[in-house]
């Protein structure tokens, strides 16, 4: 149970009195020096909170240093949006630090909680979260799709802060002054989003309330927490007892910044690895292909081909050693014969010259796409032609085995006499020798990068903690 005066998330402001007429059409260029700062402290952020939820999940604490570094992320956030297209609040150009500016006109605080809930940590920042996810996409706006003739089409939407903020710079722009209630009303959606980000960034275990406080100042007070299993905690939400984000130097927010990048960085290279390994290990047949699942391929036209597939090599036998051996299997409806080969791709274009074909462009949600090619009819039938690389012909599956080299090169596939409507279940892979190789280098590379990650992770946090702890 939770009673408390004011939520734990504070968010105050001061509206700027003279605010020019026209600074806000460049503010977007001179934020952008924070807009890259605030990528990379965003990567960090994302990082320091997953070490955060482990924290409270085994131990029901948020690690101070982890939460005065987030806090300080969040109170820079807040500021760059105060006096960009957030609020267009002040002109006054926001700080570069963690740490609140007590005269600057934008503040940030989030009250330390001594204790959190190890049961909610799992699902308030997704589950119990989603209706106000709902509110916050109409305040934000954001991307997404829309359909149209079948086709979709990529937009973006502004939300109700955006707008209300472009009328405020209208007014500005005509009038000279940012009307005080249209600031409370901004102020109020701000804040509602930033208690929402403390929440979600399991600051707080208090539910952040449906309402709209409006104003740019919030009362000071206390609350008093309560958790299942705990005792009553009461916490002073004065801007005094905020969490001090002094400890955090210039130099050691370079290195948790640097150290949240490597640690991605490691993942990025750890998932395909383990995906890779996976089907190394379990995806290949009993003739050692890695093979794509079958799929319908079907041509009103003479023939189905593949696009011109370009293998180029430096060293002479490279891509066999990297890609090994390649195979297509082609199965034939019951009662035909077809026909399958690879060819060098500009004595397919002779061989099928104005015939009309299909050249299959890519798969969609498990249907092959084509592109439709020529015209005119075929006479000669694919077995009568001498430009076969490898080539198979007969009823069921038939399968062709090539030895990749370089060049460009085109899969054709036909019935055997050539006539048109051609239908058949086709496959596709290789041997790909090299790919033990590859996923030993990945995990080589995540390895590195892990252990790079935990030491520039592990000394500016331990360095925070012992300096908090020695205060």
């Amino acid at each position: 149970m939770t009673t408390t005066t004011v939520y734990p998330v504070h968010v105050d402001a001061e509206l700027d009195t003279g605010l020019s007429r026209w600074l806000w059409v460049f503010k977007w260029v001179l934020a952008i020096p924070h807009y890259v700062i605030l990528a990379f402290l965003w990567v960090a952020f994302a990082v320091t909170s997953v070490l955060a939820f482990f924290g409270i999940l085994f131990t029901g604490r948020y690690p101070r240093a982890l939460f005065d570094f987030n806090v300080g992320v969040l109170r820079w956030t807040w500021r760059v949006a105060y006096y960009a297209y957030g609020a267009l609040g002040t002109d006054r150009y926001p700080p570069f630090t963690l740490r609140d500016v007590p005269d600057y006109p934008a503040h940030l605080e989030i009250d330390y909680p001594e204790r959190l809930s190890r049961g909610l940590v799992l699902v308030k920042w997704w589950l119990l979260a989603i209706p106000h996810y709902i509110v916050l996409g109409i305040f934000l706006g954001g991307a997404g799709y829309a359909v149209q003739s079948g086709e979709r089409v990529p937009g973006w939407g502004s939300g109700l802060i955006g707008i209300l903020v472009c009328v405020a710079a209208v007014l500005l722009l005509f009038t000279g002054r940012y009307p005080q209630r249209l600031f409370d009303l901004v102020l109020g959606l701000n804040r509602w989003v930033l208690r929402v980000a403390g929440y979600v960034a399991l600051m707080t275990d208090r539910y952040p309330p449906f309402a709209l406080d409006q104003g740019g100042h919030e009362s000071p007070g206390t609350a008093t927490l309560t958790t299942p299993g705990t005792s009553p905690t009461t916490v002073s939400t004065d801007r005094g007892a905020s969490p001090e984000t002094s400890r955090w130097t210039t130099g050691r927010v370079v290195s948790l910044v640097a150290g949240s990048v490597l640690a991605l960085s490691s993942l990025a290279l750890l998932v395909p690895a383990v995906v890779l390994g996976i089907a190394d290990a379990a995806a290949r047949d009993s003739d050692g292909f890695l093979m794509s699942p079958a799929r319908t391929l079907h041509s009103s036209g003479y023939a189905v081909t593949s696009q011109d597939l370009v293998i180029r090599s430096d060293a002479p036998g490279v891509a066999h050693r990297l890609l090994g051996d390649a195979r297509v299997d082609v199965t034939a409806p019951a009662g035909h014969r077809v026909f399958v080969g690879i060819a060098r791709s500009a004595a397919v274009a002779r061989y099928l010259g104005v015939a009309r074909h299909s050249v299959l462009s890519g798969i969609d949600g498990g249907h092959a796409q084509y592109d439709q090619v020529g015209v005119g009819s075929l006479a000669t039938p694919p077995v009568a032609v001498q430009i076969w690389a490898t080539r198979s012909v007969g009823a069921g599956t038939q399968s062709v085995v090539w030895p990749v080299a370089t060049g460009h090169w085109t899969v054709v596939v036909m019935n055997a006499d050539a006539t048109p409507s051609v239908s058949v279940r086709a496959s596709a892979g290789a041997e790909l020798p090299a790919l033990p190789w590859i996923v030993g280098g990945l995990l080589v590379g995540a390895g590195v990068l892990a252990a790079i990650a935990v030491v520039l992770l592990v000394v500016p946090l331990s360095g925070a903690s012992r300096d908090r702890t020695a205060s």
